[in-house]
């Protein structure tokens, strides 16, 4: 049993300014040392393989620690989950701005994604503890979708900028700063919103592996994650070793299918509001692919180029706000008591499904071509309309 905290105040512009840096910082700390990986050896007088653990270690924590942060917000609140993440955020980027050998950098790596995993975790958390029954959620989300598109583009060159202004030490004092800020920010206007329990008794987590609704929509955004993260893994390929296009004409096309996605989140809301969370679901997963057929097309008809590459990425990048928008809100529905490790396993999932599915559609399927996009997109969405049916038929037979 739980009692309601009060709701939020804040407008839906504040909301996000609060928000979003969270989101912002757990997927920029991930790449925006990319471009200074290949010297970090020589810097740090360390292995290639060590330093690319920095960069694997990341990427899974960052999904596995939610399962343990998630149950923890549940019981201690998500304002403390959040703001004690953010401290070990700040804390693991200092230390790996001063590291001084590879060992000590990857384990500052691991605090920091601990931290970032925190942190994350409770924010989702408190968008489903306030917005789960309003509109504005599916803006926040399509929001947060939008951001994993623009960072991976923008965040290796943020990083080259720092480093040729300052050096590669100054990128981790920069992620230290920007997390200063949000977290003085969190301090004075973060307050607690999880329900608040009338009994000792802890939820059974059970129910979330149990319930098909949850799996089902844990499952699209896997499918819209994956989508992206195989175009991010295959774009540069595809683009600049096949199409010949130079670094600068790569990254403004790429930069384009983010656009799309932040121009559809603005009108994500009155969609969503027409179609309903299962409707908008299946229109993005339908989206996703149309998106992948286009793709099919230009691979047998066409040369890789804009056309035939990103602008079927165009209509999966719109089917991917649309199922981002609602994922969360479909599959955390019927977990308001335990929203914290609800969101937990449901970003857990969908990292170890895009993590291993993504990577072998891109190893094992020619990652020169659009078949990796293809094959991952096309199946995971046919898999979600399945699951749709099924739920459907299941509750009609009911």
């Amino acid at each position: 049993m739980t009692t309601p905290r009060p709701v939020w105040a804040y407008s839906l512009s504040a909301a996000l300014l609060l928000m979003a840096p969270f989101d912002v910082l757990a997927s920029l700390a991930m790449d925006i040392y990319l471009p200074v990986v290949p010297f970090m050896p020589e810097f740090l007088g360390t292995t290639p393989a060590m330093i690319q653990l920095s960069l694997s270690l990341y990427m899974v924590m960052l999904g596995a620690g939610q399962v343990i942060f998630g149950p923890l917000s549940d019981r201690i609140g998500r304002r403390p989950v959040l703001l004690g993440g953010t401290l070990l955020f700040i804390v693991s980027s200092i230390g790996a701005a001063c590291a001084t050998d590879g060992t000590f950098f990857v384990l500052f790596r691991f605090t920091q994604s601990c931290g970032a995993s925190a942190a994350l975790v409770a924010t989702f958390a408190t968008v489903r503890d306030v917005y789960a029954n309003r509109p504005e959620g599916a803006v926040i989300y399509g929001s947060f979708s939008s951001i994993l598109a623009f960072v991976p583009a923008l965040g290796p060159l943020i990083g080259v900028v720092i480093n040729m202004a300052f050096g590669w030490r100054a990128i981790f004092f920069s992620l230290a700063i920007m997390a200063s800020a949000a977290f003085v920010h969190a301090l004075f206007r973060w307050h607690e919103t999880a329900p608040a329990p009338v009994s000792q008794k802890t939820p059974s987590i059970l129910p979330i592996f149990l319930s098909p609704q949850f799996w089902v929509y844990t499952l699209g955004f896997s499918t819209a994650m994956g989508s992206f993260f195989v175009f991010f893994s295959t774009a540069p390929r595809v683009l600049m070793e096949q199409a010949g296009y130079s670094p600068t004409v790569f990254s403004i096309c790429f930069a384009t299918v983010a656009i799309v996605m932040v121009i559809t989140t603005r009108f994500v809301k009155n969609i969503i509001g027409r179609w309903g969370i299962s409707g908008s679901l299946t229109r993005g997963m339908l989206l996703i692919i149309s998106g992948a057929l286009l793709l099919l097309v230009g691979e047998f008809y066409a040369t890789p180029s804009f056309i035939s590459f990103i602008l079927p990425m165009w209509v999966i990048a719109v089917g991917i706000v649309f199922t981002g928008a609602v994922t969360a809100n479909g599959a955390l529905a019927k977990f308001d008591a335990i929203a914290g490790s609800a969101v937990a396993f449901y970003f857990c999932v969908q990292s170890l499904i895009v993590s291993i599915v993504g990577t072998l559609a891109v190893i094992h399927l020619n990652g020169d071509t659009a078949w990796p996009v293809i094959t991952y997109a096309s199946g995971m969405a046919f898999i979600v309309l399945s699951g749709q049916f099924l739920v459907r038929f299941k509750k009609e037979k009911n």
